[in-house]
């Protein structure tokens, strides 16, 4: 065999020797190199591992979380809904409430007034048949010049408040 290395131009010794060197440098290539390298890459792989899982438990509770705000976003417009129909209903009760005071108190102001001018008519009227007994006296004494007695001034008021349509009560 060595023969064949000889042929070839190939040193057996100097092949042998490097073949050691190669294998001494991959162990302590290995030793050093790749099996921190490995360690490092594996660390690295952990670690993106690791951040992937974080994120996707960070998106999920973002998920979770934006489920929530819009449930409780939902559930507020619920309430402020239910608030300003609540506000609504009651101005609603409060505006029919002052609105049937007013009128009642109006009703009231319009019959008090009724009562006060059925008085004040009331009023004129005895005023006015007071005046015109009056003046019926002082017509007839007028025309026939002389006064007659109480009785016969009270026929002739009443003849003539009769004639003119107006009721007299002694």
């Amino acid at each position: 065999m060595s023969e064949l290395f000889t042929k070839l131009g190939i040193n057996w010794k100097l092949l042998v020797a490097q073949v050691v060197n190669f294998l001494i440098l991959l162990l302590v290539l290995y030793k050093f190199a790749y099996g921190p390298i490995l360690k490092m890459l594996e660390k690295r792989t952990g670690k993106i591992e690791k951040g992937l899982k974080d994120a996707e438990a960070a998106e999920k509770k973002l998920k979770e979380s934006q489920k929530k705000q819009e449930e409780i976003l939902n559930k507020a417009r619920r309430e402020a809904q239910d608030i300003v129909e609540k506000a609504q209903a009651r101005s609603e009760k409060t505006k029919s409430e002052i609105l049937a005071e007013a009128k009642n108190q109006s009703d009231k102001i319009i019959a008090d007034a009724k009562v006060q001018i059925k008085q004040e008519k009331e009023k004129a009227v005895a005023e006015i048949k007071s005046e015109i007994g009056g003046l019926v006296v002082a017509a007839t004494e007028k025309v026939l010049s002389e006064k007659l007695d109480e009785k016969k001034d009270m026929e002739m008021i009443e003849s003539v408040i009769r004639r003119s349509g107006a009721k007299y009560d002694n």
